[in-house]
């Protein structure tokens, strides 16, 4: 039997008057954990012009909503990356944080897609991630 649950951890912002949630998690043999693309918020709301203080930021906030559904970025197999006006430095800046993140470990399997524009002004990546674990 598959069970399927959603949540909105303290420490992100509310997302339902925008119609979704931070985490969905649905329990059967394996225990899949999906995101919704975190961006470089920082708890306050505000979004640092630099792409690799956002980075680091939407990976932080991608720990506290994996925290919520009892994951970590250990558990993370895959993540899904939107960068606005994507260049080399913008990827090196990428690499460079998901090596720091996923050190010890494989890194998860990866896809980024250049974009023009996110859903805020300013915001420059989001990261979408989906994490596994026993039951």
């Amino acid at each position: 039997m598959t069970s399927l649950s959603f949540i909105n951890p303290p420490g992100l912002y509310d997302p339902e008057p925008n119609g979704y949630s931070h985490v969905a998690v649905v329990e059967g043999a394996t225990r899949w954990i999906l995101l919704a693309g975190q961006g470089g918020e920082a708890p306050d709301g505000a979004l640092s012009p630099d792409f690799a203080v956002q980075l680091r930021q939407a990976m932080d906030n991608i720990s506290i909503a994996l925290a919520a559904a009892n994951a970590t970025l250990r558990d993370v197999v895959r993540l899904t990356v939107l960068v606005v006006d994507h260049d080399g430095a913008k990827l090196e800046a990428l690499s460079r944080t998901v090596r720091e993140r996923f050190a010890g470990r494989p890194a998860p399997a990866c896809t980024l897609i250049p974009v023009p524009r996110l859903a805020l002004d300013g915001m420059l990546v989001e990261v979408e991630a989906t994490a596994a674990t026993g039951r």
